[in-house]
């Protein structure tokens, strides 16, 4: 095994910066956005020129930008099973969108908060464990959760009801005013026009607004897997635009067609929801005491009616959702910690979704953390050095295709007997010149970490 470019260890009081440590001030509470489907180039920070995210454009001023910054997976379940275990897709039961229940032996990072003395909450898309199957969020580390459990139903922005679970159970939360067509897919997953009247995101939102309220004397972590601004595919086949916003906001009188209009909306209404979380930590004053990470599951999709191309959705980047390429996996990642973090910074170092439970192991200073596949990128975050970090290649797969990292080294292969394509990132950030035949030392180095990611 390649052990110095995969850590596994438990992180040590050694690596935990004096100035985080719990004994000298209060443990910082942690929020971590994951949108759905957000492309590297659907934010202003990051490229975009027609959609507004001012927010994000703010928070990427008053923080730092990742600019390596890799999801899971390129598709939803396996995406956020990595983020939650914090072991890679060589280390997976899953690859690809698969039903998965979380299970009892899965150590999460909720459960190290938990350990840490933190509340622990979220919302939004959980995708682990319908209700009844064991694999909801309150058996894996979270006190409470208010959003979707089964995936294929976030897929609808007005549905009947949510889940909301807290305690030892969950339990349907009815949501005014929404009627679906029909009992029978694809309509079961469809909201009448005309009985479209509470949007699943306000109500998730202001559910995680009252978690903040609650617990802002006590030190939390809140996820937020809004489920923007993915497409309702379903509402697509019938309807021809998947794109379900309550008005098209700004947008309305853009010569777009509509479905592109919703789809622009859509992302500035995430964007609208973290501004209005930022207010709500400068008004309860925990904005000094907050990290705010913000990135998505995966590349953006192409669905729903929605074209890819029409906003420029993976900037400069090959590919899109379900690719290996960079655009179904690099995301955009910004984060802010006033105080902490300096402000208009940025890094190019290579960093995984797997990476977050090594980070917050390293925030708090958990100890006998159990093995994983991360490393911590809080050093990074505080503008410090970080030569583990730089040294590390990371991995990703989806079905047979995998692809892994080195450096500006980017290597992917499309099945077990494929050739190995390889590219220099650092010139050909489109993927567009394979460079195998000229660097056989670099396909060698790249093909036995594939190999040994998978041992």
């Amino acid at each position: 095994m390649l052990r110095f470019l995969m850590v596994a260890l438990a992180i040590t009081p050694a690596l935990i910066p004096a100035s985080l440590s719990a004994a000298e001030g209060d443990k910082p509470n942690v929020i971590f956005i994951y949108a759905d489907d957000l492309g590297y180039g659907d934010l202003g920070c990051f490229g975009q020129k027609r959609i507004q995210t001012p927010h994000l454009d703010q928070m990427a001023s008053d923080g730092v930008k990742l600019t390596s910054f890799y999801a899971g997976c390129t598709v939803c379940r396996p995406s956020r099973l990595v983020l939650w275990t914090g072991k890679h897709l060589g280390h997976q039961p899953i690859n690809d969108n698969k039903p998965y229940t979380m299970q009892s032996s899965d150590f999460t990072l909720a459960k190290l908060m938990k350990q840490q003395g933190y509340v622990t909450g979220g919302v939004g898309k959980w995708a682990m464990g319908t209700p009844g199957s064991g694999g909801e969020p309150i058996y894996h580390g979270f006190d409470f959760w208010c959003g979707y459990l089964d995936q294929s139903e976030a897929h609808n922005y007005f549905p009947t009801h949510l889940w909301r679970c807290e305690g030892d159970k969950c339990e349907k939360l009815p949501l005014e005013g929404n009627v679906l067509m029909g009992d029978k897919k694809p309509e079961n997953r469809v909201a009448k026009l005309d009985a479209r009247k509470t949007y699943s995101h306000d109500v998730m939102t202001k559910e995680a607004f009252d978690f903040i309220r609650r617990n802002q004397d006590k030190p939390f972590l809140l996820h937020l897997h809004w489920t923007l601004p993915h497409a309702n595919n379903e509402g697509g086949r019938v309807t021809g635009n998947g794109s379900e916003v309550p008005t098209y906001g700004q947008y309305k009188d853009k010569n777009w067609p509509d479905v592109e209009k919703g789809f622009a909306q859509m992302v500035t209404y995430l964007d609208g929801s973290v501004g209005q979380l930022r207010a709500l930590l400068k008004e309860l004053d925990l904005e000094e005491n907050t990290l705010i990470c913000f990135t998505s599951d995966n590349g953006p999709h192409n669905e729903g009616g929605h074209n890819v191309n029409y906003f420029d959705s993976n900037g400069p980047l090959k590919g899109f959702k379900r690719s290996v390429y960079e655009g179904g996996i690099r995301e955009p990642f910004v984060a802010v910690w006033p105080g902490k973090i300096p402000a208009g910074t940025e890094s190019s170092t290579t960093f995984n979704a797997y990476d977050v439970l090594a980070t917050y192991a390293e925030l708090t200073g958990a100890k006998d953390v159990p093995k994983n596949d991360g490393i911590s990128f809080l050093p990074t975050l505080l503008g410090k050095p970080d030569p583990q970090a730089a040294a590390r290649i990371s991995y990703s797969s989806f079905n047979k295709w995998e692809a892994a990292r080195w450096k500006d080294y980017k290597a992917v292969r499309k099945g077990p007997n494929q050739p190995l394509e390889l590219y220099d990132l650092s010139v050909d950030i489109g993927e567009e010149h394979d460079i195998a035949k000229d660097q056989p030392a670099m396909v060698e180095k790249l093909t036995n970490f594939m190999a040994e990611a998978k041992d």
